[in-house]
């Protein structure tokens, strides 16, 4: 039977993000028909490795740490249902802090002014599961997260 991971990142004026889950695959997509990206993920014995849109994700479990790369952002996320990390680099970056409730997920992703909360229903999905799909949409549809600033 495949579980649903379903919300929406941003609020009201923020997108919807819905994906389903098969076995060891995520499918789905952050947005809409118009302005939207497929996300395809996989788990595997090493931590979690696909696609949102045309950008690749990679990402390892490491000394009890989820450390990668989605598409040209680095991104840690510690934890299970208590999820907290970073995406980004030190100075342009977003903090990641999600809590799971049950089968719901709500979090935020930067600051509090300038972030992006997300609600997400969860099926059976643990909740470190659900704040890398909200990352990985936030990644895909925010313009301002998916630029890589160099110095």
């Amino acid at each position: 039977m495949d579980d649903l991971i379903k919300g929406r990142l941003g609020g009201e004026s923020g997108y919807d993000i819905r994906c389903v889950i098969d076995g060891d695959t995520i499918r789905g997509r952050a947005g809409g028909k118009l302005h939207g990206k497929d996300i395809d993920l996989e788990i595997t014995e090493r931590g979690v490795q696909g696609s949102v849109g045309t950008d690749s994700v990679k990402i390892e479990l490491t000394d009890g740490e989820l450390k990668g790369h989605v598409g040209s952002q680095t991104l840690v996320l510690r934890g299970v249902d208590r999820v907290t990390g970073f995406m980004g680099e030190p100075i342009v970056g977003w903090n990641v802090v999600a809590q799971q409730s049950g089968e719901k997920l709500s979090g935020q992703l930067g600051s509090t002014v300038l972030g992006r909360p997300f609600e997400l229903e969860l099926g059976s999905a643990p909740g470190w599961v659900g704040t890398l799909v909200a990352v990985v949409a936030f990644y895909a549809l925010e313009p301002r997260a998916s630029v890589s600033v160099k110095g």
